[in-house]
């Protein structure tokens, strides 16, 4: 078995659009990346790369390469599930945390799970996704960023 961890965390802009775990959530504000900025699904595939050992997304998907501009991250995390199974991998579980202060999330959790297991080819059960915010402190709190950390446990295939 191996662990990894992930997190990353993008500036909440206008005139972007808010996409999370793959779904696109109706908010004001848009977060703010070379990609789509998907945090949660950054901060996972940081996690299933360093449970490989295989460094970050930034050392796989450098933001100065064009070929990135606006991606969707769910096709990034194919090319993840690649090295993880490459190396000899499947998912055990992933638990994620997203850091927002708004939108609530809780109802789109389910499409989340359902997008992020289609790509890691596992059972949605096999995710676990939560929010909290930090009580208006920081950042987040702010409303001037999210961020997303994950933890996934890695099984030989």
């Amino acid at each position: 078995m191996r662990i990894g961890i992930g997190y990353d965390v993008h500036r909440l802009v206008p005139e972007r659009k808010l996409i999370l775990g793959g779904v696109e959530i109706p908010h004001s504000m848009g977060l703010l990346g070379h990609s789509d900025a998907d945090v949660l699904t950054h901060a996972l595939m940081d996690a299933l790369l360093g449970a490989v050992g295989k460094g970050d997304i930034g050392r796989w998907f450098p933001d100065q390469d064009p070929r990135y501009a606006g991606i969707d991250s769910l096709l990034l995390l194919e090319q993840v599930m690649k090295i993880v199974k490459g190396e000899g991998y499947r998912i055990g579980n992933v638990d994620g945390v997203v850091i927002a202060q708004r939108p609530k999330l809780g109802g789109y959790f389910p499409r989340m799970r359902e997008n992020l297991a289609r790509v890691m080819e596992c059972d949605p059960t096999q995710i676990n996704l939560k929010a909290t915010t930090e009580e208006r402190l920081g950042f987040t709190g702010r409303e001037e960023g999210i961020a997303a950390e994950v933890v996934c446990l890695l099984e030989s295939a």
